[in-house]
């Protein structure tokens, strides 16, 4: 399966990056690497993730402090957001 990380996606990824790097750079390089990982293990697991709070979704653990979400759609994978455990998630609309 291919995975794809929507613009939304990428955005918490570079604000997940840059509040970290601004006190350590080494650790943030690491926690990207563990999304990263994450990321490479759905494509050929997909499955991986327990069922999301959200219908349709899914939901892995690349590291205890974040959640990636994720849904299947045929031959992809959406990555659609990278949540911190203390965020309200999800959302209220």
């Amino acid at each position: 399966m291919i995975v794809v990380w929507t613009p939304e996606a990428e955005q918490d990824r570079t604000d997940i990056w840059d509040y970290i790097a601004t006190d350590n750079p080494g650790a943030a390089a690491r926690m990207d690497e563990l999304f990263s990982d994450a990321a490479a293990s759905l494509a050929k697991h997909p499955k991986i993730g327990k069922t999301g709070k959200i219908s349709g979704t899914r939901e892995l653990i690349p590291h205890e402090s974040y959640h990636l979400v994720y849904e299947i759609d045929e031959d992809k994978v959406w990555v659609l957001a990278l949540v911190h455990t203390a965020r309200m998630w999800p959302p209220i609309k």
